[in-house]
């Protein structure tokens, strides 16, 4: 009737407007975080500049290029002030993040620690060192946004555990870093501080989700930042960048407040695939420092969960041959020549200096992939990750992720069918856990594996593994397009045991001509995609990857080390 029309025409009417006005409303949240940010670095600009007029004699390069256990030596004899260090950082930042956009604001609290560490006599092993953080790790005052308007309103109460160990130590926060939205994405860009570039390549991402640290540390803008690790969020921004990053054994360092939608808007995942937090530096030592720092009485104190284990710098130390495990292809997803190269090439020179290789295959990753860590993302269908967006605008970076989780299931079911399974997205999002005991068993199946990959460990007898990651740094938009190219991080979150990354090359025009005959498994679009994702890479970073087993953080650094030292000799 046309009554039951007018009122139906009526009501889309309505619909359109609300949501039109939702839009709106969201874009103001937006527009007044940007500015926000904008004024916080105009502020900070004059401060370093009122500096610069004060103490006009900065050796600023000088300071810049000290590695970080020299600069903690200068900062504990005096020889250099924390204030000088401090403001030298927070110029170079400055000038890092207008070329890349990987600051999500200054901390100007980072004057009140700095007056706090100069009254005290005592100095703690980080005493006068800038430090960044990740945007989603909580300090007071200041927003976790994740990336995602709905959390632009919360101001957190307090520092998370991490931020107040690390001031304890007489270390100064100084600035929060960008990140993807929801954190689930190895690119780095969100609606509201837009896209982070890597240094080295304005065209490549710098890789996410610890993608902000990643660029200002590559870029030197910080020589200490804490991200995350979920599924590579520490490792493959260190990977694109060239930097060294270690993902812990989940429990080993506190994750108290650090922000809930750390775990990608999807809590299912903290039970069985747990998020990490971890440092990045340049160096080994760096990472080495820090975890030496943090593991402290005032850390367990603080957060009795976490398992009172102070660093073992005798295991660091130690310079006894090690048993190595290699591999240079998981069976999944091929990587590109550069990376496979760099695992050869580094398992040489690790034999040359007396350590023995083992051949060592990871079991079963494409089955670690869709039937543990992508089902453990999308049991519920993904919907609690939707759920994060929810009247928010979502990323277009992202848009592929979020349109797949969209899709009706017989539509999942069909593209399942037509796509490569081996590494189609969509086999694991239909196979959602429909019911409590499904979920208890996936949970009982991620045990069943991890306890066979130790067997497998173990019957060899080895001290450490040495693998590819993946790398090198990606043309951005690129990572959504290939969520599934990340087994070779991802597996060691499924597994919980401690990974790093180390850099050991750059690609060169002979890596390029290789890689122009790259079929991966089949040469099918997403073996194509890896290719262009890629492509266009010469003298960016090439690294590896060196894991251990669980709560061996201290061998895993000093594996780390090694590598790094031999890549440094050649």
């Amino acid at each position: 009737t046309p009554a039951a029309l007018a009122l139906l025409g009526g009501s889309v009417a309505a619909l359109v407007v609300w949501k039109w006005l939702g839009k709106k409303t969201v874009r103001k949240k937006m527009e007044e975080a940007r500015r926000t940010r904008d004024e916080g670095m105009k502020k900070m600009a004059k401060a370093i500049q009122q500096f610069r007029e004060q103490v006009p004699s900065v050796q600023r390069d000088a300071i810049l290029s000290l590695p970080l256990l020299e600069l903690t030596g200068r900062l504990q004899e005096g020889s250099l002030s924390p204030r000088t260090v401090l403001y030298t950082y927070l110029e170079k930042a400055l000038e890092v993040t207008q070329q890349t956009n990987c600051l999500r604001h200054f901390i100007p609290e980072c004057e009140e620690q700095l007056q706090e560490i100069e009254r005290h006599t005592e100095k703690g092993l980080l005493y006068g060192i800038p430090v960044s953080i990740k945007d989603h790790i909580s300090h007071k005052g200041h927003l976790a946004t994740c990336g995602l308007v709905q959390c632009l309103g919360t101001l957190m109460e307090e520092d998370s555990v991490l931020v107040k160990v690390l001031k304890r130590q007489g270390a100064i926060p100084f600035a929060m870093t960008n990140v993807p939205q929801s954190l689930f994405s190895y690119d780095c860009s969100n609606p509201i501080f837009g896209q982070t570039l890597n240094p080295f390549n304005p065209q490549k991402s710098p890789g996410g989700s610890s993608g902000g640290e990643g660029a200002l540390i590559a870029g030197g803008g910080s020589i200490l930042g804490i991200g995350s690790d979920m599924g590579g969020s520490i490792r493959l921004p260190s990977s694109f960048c060239g930097l060294c990053g270690l993902k812990p054994t989940a429990e080993r360092l506190s994750q108290c407040l650090a922000h809930p939608s750390a775990q990608g808007g999807c809590l299912l995942l903290s039970h069985t695939v747990p998020c990490a937090l971890g440092p990045m530096a340049r160096d080994v030592d760096s990472l080495a420092l820090c975890m030496k720092a943090l593991l402290c009485q005032d850390m367990f104190q603080l957060d009795p969960t976490v398992p009172p284990i102070p660093f073992n710098e005798k295991v660091y130390s130690s310079s006894t041959p090690l048993r190595v495990g290699y591999y240079d292809t998981d069976g999944y997803f091929p990587l590109p020549p550069c990376m496979r190269r760099a695992v050869k090439e580094t398992r040489r020179a690790l034999q040359a200096a007396g350590h023995q290789l083992v051949l060592f295959s990871p079991p079963r990753v494409p089955y670690v992939m869709t039937e543990l860590f992508l089902k453990t993302f999308y049991a519920d269908g993904g919907r609690s990750w939707l759920d994060v967006f929810t009247g928010d605008i979502v990323d277009p970076l992202l848009k592929p992720q979020v349109n797949s989780c969209k899709m009706p299931r017989l539509v999942k079911k069909l593209l399942a069918l037509l796509l490569k399974p081996l590494v189609s997205p969509y086999v694991a999002m239909i196979s959602t856990c429909r019911s409590v005991k499904e979920m208890w068993n996936h949970h009982h199946q991620i045990q069943v594996y991890r306890s066979q990959f130790i067997t497998q460990w173990k019957e060899l007898q080895l001290d450490v593994v040495l693998c590819p990651v993946l790398g090198p740094a990606f043309t951005t938009g690129y990572p959504g397009k290939l969520i599934t190219a990340i087994s070779s991080t991802m597996l060691y979150n499924v597994l919980n045991f401690p990974a790093g990354i180390v850099p050991v090359s750059t690609v060169t025009e002979a890596d390029e001509e290789e890689l122009k005959l790259y079929k991966g498994c089949c040469n099918d679009p997403w073996d194509r995609t890896l290719k262009q994702a890629v492509s266009g890479g010469v003298g960016l970073p090439v690294a590896v990857q060196c894991v251990a087993l669980p709560w061996q953080e201290e061998l895993c650094l000093r594996f780390m080390k090694e590598v790094e030292t031999l890549s440094r000799d050649t």
